[in-house]
């Protein structure tokens, strides 16, 4: 065996840390990034938030204002001068005599409150803060209103539809054998009001012994029926629907016809078949028009309003403003804090010590340079990236959807001097405030059609047609997917009458047939 060297050349890219968490950092959303830079706040010393120290920068401020007020007033009487120096030295003595000592200080407030000798009376010109502790949930009534007031939190119900049932029940006397049948029929209530549990199944589940027959299950069933909202406990449409006719008062005009629709020619109303509907029930025009006008003011979906169901907010990370004739693209400044190295903790430092505590804060303070390095990155890319989007959006932003341009990642990459695969991270979670809106970045990016002039048209753009014009169109004659397809022609736009389908149940828009109103 002949032993041989061989010499081989080869290129490896590696990624350094930084460069790590600076993509990381770029391809979270808003609410994980906060989350982040809460975390990176909590474990290195060495970041502070600049929000923290405004307070202390005004009353900075404001010393140094009263110094220079004090010098003043030194022409005018000297000796007040003195006595207010004296204070002043005699209150820093003693800011400078407790503050060295948190700990001590906070026991003493500890015991001092765990004492719980608390005053009789309180002085006629004093608040309840300045005595007792107040929450820091509880927002003062004498104080301005609390930016961050959740309106959700205070008055909304966290009963959801089988709480609001449970409740009705509580209220209603039965014997404790229909109690616990009618506990297994909330059970099988969805979050629309419909019953999926059949009486078979309610019978199985029950004790032998109580011998419950299908009568008195039905009855029971029938008593639940009368329980808000209107429709709950229904099996299908036809049954929540006349169950909601029945609570109407019996004066209720055109209240037999529209029974007589939902009973016995539900199909019909469901497929729009209004001649057949109007033959079939010996109705006039006009006459089925006021019974339609009664049917819809039904509810399918009773249920629905009462399960509480948590608002989702978005928050912006871009917000786009028209100054003049100017659109101007700014970052939200409320998303993520300003950061900073402390400087008390970066002074301790010594460049010649190799201690663990000299090794521990120089670590953290390169950790903490590289996050707000990374955060930066993250937002400069973020802005210039937004920054062409709206260049080459501006017709949305001036005309509409309609204005809307073919446009895919490589175009923004290419004209921002980045990767592809940069530009997707940049854009996915990210949102963009408008006068028109709240988008995602990814709304602006689009595909394309060919046009008869040669040009091209954006996806979007034949969406915002396609809905304009079935939303200006005849209810009694609706247009069909291929008369879109048509009038889009004549326009100079090619588009197959599939692709028009494909757009409008995109849109979730019913087709024609299901479009037909006849009022």
């Amino acid at each position: 065996m002949k032993t041989s060297l061989q010499i081989k050349m080869g290129q490896q890219l590696t990624m350094t840390p930084q460069l790590q968490q600076a993509i990381r950092l770029l391809q979270l959303s808003t609410l994980d990034l906060q989350q982040e830079i809460q975390e990176a706040l909590d474990s290195n010393p060495m970041l502070e938030s600049e929000e923290f120290d405004d307070n202390s920068d005004s009353g900075n401020e404001s010393d140094n204002d009263s110094r220079s007020s004090d010098s003043d007033n030194n022409d005018r009487d000297s000796h007040d001068s003195r006595e207010s120096s004296s204070d002043n030295q005699d209150y820093d003595n003693s800011y400078e005599d407790n503050s060295y000592d948190d700990q001590s200080g906070q026991e003493s407030l500890d015991e001092q409150w765990s004492s719980e000798k608390l005053p009789d009376d309180l002085p006629v010109d004093s608040q309840w803060e300045d005595t007792y502790q107040v929450s820091a949930g509880v927002a003062s009534s004498s104080g301005p209103a609390d930016e961050d007031f959740d309106y959700d939190s205070r008055y909304a119900t966290s009963d959801n539809l089988q709480d609001h049932l449970l409740w009705q029940l509580n209220l209603t006397p039965m014997s404790d054998a229909d109690r616990e049948v009618a506990t297994m029929l909330i059970d099988g209530v969805d979050d629309d009001g419909y019953l999926h549990t059949t009486v078979e199944d309610v019978i199985e589940a029950m004790d032998p012994s109580l011998e419950i027959e299908e009568e008195e299950v039905m009855a029971v069933l029938h008593r639940l029926q009368q329980f808000d909202p209107a429709g709950v406990f229904c099996r299908d449409l036809r049954e929540c629907l006349l169950l909601q006719l029945h609570q109407l008062p019996q004066g209720t005009p055109w209240l037999t016809e529209a029974q007589l629709i939902i009973r016995d020619h539900i199909d019909l109303l469901g497929s729009r078949d209004y001649q057949s509907l109007m033959r079939r029930t010996k109705l006039k025009e006009d006459d089925l028009k006021s019974v339609m006008r009664l049917i819809k003011e039904l509810n399918p979906k009773p249920g629905a309003g009462i399960a509480s169901e948590e608002s989702e907010y978005v928050i912006p990370d871009v917000i786009v403003r028209q100054i003049r004739d100017e659109w101007r693209v700014e970052l939200n400044p409320e998303i993520a804090p300003k950061l900073r190295v402390n400087a008390d903790y970066a002074s301790l430092i010594r460049r010649s010590d190799s201690s663990a505590d000299n090794t521990f804060l120089k670590d953290h303070l390169q950790e903490a340079r590289w996050f707000i390095k990374s955060l930066q990155s993250r937002n400069d890319t973020l802005l210039k990236v937004a920054t062409k989007i709206v260049e080459f959006q501006i017709d949305f932003f001036e005309e509409g959807d309609e204005g809307m341009k073919p446009l895919v990642l490589h175009d923004i990459a290419e004209a921002v001097g980045m990767h592809e695969s940069t530009i997707s991270r940049v854009t996915t979670q990210k949102y963009m405030h408008t006068p028109r809106g709240i988008f995602e970045l990814k709304y602006f990016f689009s595909s394309h059609v060919s046009t008869d002039s040669g040009g091209e048209c954006s996806s979007t753009a034949i969406r915002a047609m396609i809905k304009k014009r079935i939303a200006d169109e005849n209810t009694r004659k609706p247009l069909s997917d291929n008369k879109i397809a048509t009038m889009l022609g004549e326009k100079g736009i090619k588009v197959a009458r599939r692709t028009v389908a494909k757009y409008r149940e995109a849109m979730l828009i019913p087709p024609s047939n299901e479009r037909k109103q006849l009022i």
